[in-house]
């Protein structure tokens, strides 16, 4: 499947896919190919940024309008990653959500992890040590074999942060069902390059700040509504109730009684930069999005010599961080992770910015 993407997409065969409508979103910003730390934000988005503090500044800022944007947020969302709004709880960060999956598991879980993976998908199981949950790292490519049926929960990202590997969330899941374990994936990585399906796991946790290009400070969680019931809401506070505006006030709680009751207070003004952003994917040809990505980074692994492989992150063995100041010389901004240089290419990036990273790498 990988080898049918191009080496070096033309913007003349991508517009069956709408690209060039989608990259004519993005300011052009020559060298950035750090999409895997920091996406880069539409033009809507800072036009409604500066906007939303244009009014704020003129005391014409409204909570209840910075409350639709996180309501149209959660329901754009929901349609990128294929499941009803009810399931999408909105938040802050990863590791807030993933502290809320694990602080429901029994006395003496065990949680198989992926050796390496992001910390905000470890360090949340892994501070309940001292109530026996243990959480066992295994390697990517082993992770679906890995299962057993003392596996409580299999908690893994589907694109690796550090060097943008996949798991087969298919075997992972298939292998969860098979002993009765529960699935938890990270989509912080590949939700906005590539097609992703959320309604796969019995969990999922999204940044929206990199290759969604939203601001930093929101993220998703989703949840199947027969785990939902296992689940306390501990982070409940106003923006969980039945009824937000009522529930600003004891004695009296009434949560929602869908995912909006694992919802955190949000910080309104990087929900009315993340609404623009997210009407750009929700509507985007996602397989389109893939081809262009990966299309980009494999054009620069053929002029490194390496095969293809369909992903849109080019990780390089850098123990020195030579190929990374290289790079940076060069003017190109990209990302030392794990002893490697990671290169990120997303909408934004063209040919241009292949030929500008190969020759840097000579």
């Amino acid at each position: 499947m990988t080898s049918a993407l191009p080496a070096a997409p033309a913007t003349t065969s991508a517009d069956a896919g709408g690209i060039e409508q989608l990259r004519a979103a993005f300011d052009r910003v020559p060298g950035y190919l750090n999409a895997a730390s920091l996406g880069l934000p539409p033009r809507a988005v800072t036009a409604a940024m500066t906007e939303a503090v244009a009014a704020w500044t003129a005391g014409r800022g409204c909570p209840v309008e910075y409350d639709a944007s996180v309501n149209e947020s959660r329901e754009l969302y929901a349609r990128l990653v294929g499941v009803p709004a009810g399931h999408v709880a909105v938040g802050s960060q990863v590791s807030v959500f993933a502290g809320l999956v694990a602080a429901p598991l029994p006395d003496g879980a065990e949680v198989v992890c992926v050796g390496g993976d992001f910390s905000s998908m470890v360090y949340p199981f892994m501070v309940h040590a001292d109530r026996g949950v243990t959480v066992r790292h295994v390697p990517l490519a082993e992770l679906p074999d890995a299962l057993t049926e003392r596996t409580t929960m299999v908690a893994f990202s589907l694109a690796q942060s550090a060097c943008g590997s996949l798991a087969d969330g298919d075997a992972v899941v298939a292998a969860a069902r098979r002993v009765g374990a529960l699935t938890f994936c990270d989509l912080t990585q590949a939700a906005g390059w590539m097609p992703v399906d959320a309604a796969a796991f019995d969990l999922t946790v999204c940044s929206a700040y990199k290759w969604l290009c939203a601001p930093r400070g929101t993220a998703f969680l989703t949840v199947a509504p027969d785990v939902a019931e296992t689940i306390r809401p501990v982070n409940a506070g106003w923006y969980a109730g039945a009824s937000v505006w009522d529930s600003c006030y004891g004695p009296t709680m009434q949560l929602a009684d869908d995912a909006r009751r694992f919802d955190v207070s949000p910080a309104w003004l990087s929900w009315v930069g993340t609404v623009p952003a997210l009407r750009l994917f929700a509507g985007a040809d996602m397989t389109a999005v893939r081809a262009w990505d990966a299309g980009l980074a494999d054009a620069l692994r053929a002029r490194l010599g390496s095969e293809p492989c369909g992903r849109p992150v080019v990780s390089l063995p850098d123990p020195d961080g030579r190929r990374m100041a290289a790079l940076e010389q060069a003017g190109m901004r990209v990302a030392g992770r794990a002893g490697k240089v990671r290169i990120a290419f997303h909408l934004w990036n063209s040919s241009d910015d292949v030929d500008a990273a190969a020759r840097a790498l000579r």
